[in-house]
């Protein structure tokens, strides 16, 4: 996909944000959470071909902490070994990701726990 493309997509994604992400990001926008820089639907690309270009988009991202934060609703339960194949292209560019369930954002203090703890 060329990288106008990719841009489009994102900023798609940014527009139409599940219930579920709106909630995390009220905790991660701003610098609210330590003073880290989140984005949003940040396109990470992982291989270029000329003018192609091989991403991912994760729902979040702190460059500072290479953390990716993905929320992952049921379509997750039935992805399971997409979703290991694009981890392992993650970390293997450096990156940590932690997965949250939908279903854990019922308790965010316990979530912004869990990110606080992949800090460096």
């Amino acid at each position: 996909m060329k990288y106008s493309e990719i841009k489009e997509l994102a900023s798609s994604l940014r527009k139409n944000q599940t219930p579920s992400e709106k909630i995390l990001w009220k905790y991660l926008r701003k610098r609210r959470l330590k003073g880290r820089k989140f984005l949003r639907q940040h396109p990470i690309i992982y291989e270029s071909n000329k003018s192609e270009h091989f991403f991912y988009i994760p729902d979040f991202y702190c460059a500072k902490e290479k953390l990716v934060i993905e929320v992952d609703g049921k379509i997750h339960d039935f992805q399971k070994e997409k979703d290991e194949h694009r981890d392992l292209i993650l970390k293997d560019k450096g990156l940590k990701i932690l997965r949250i369930k939908n279903e854990e954002l019922k308790n965010i203090e316990n979530v912004i726990r869990k990110i606080i703890e992949c800090f460096s």
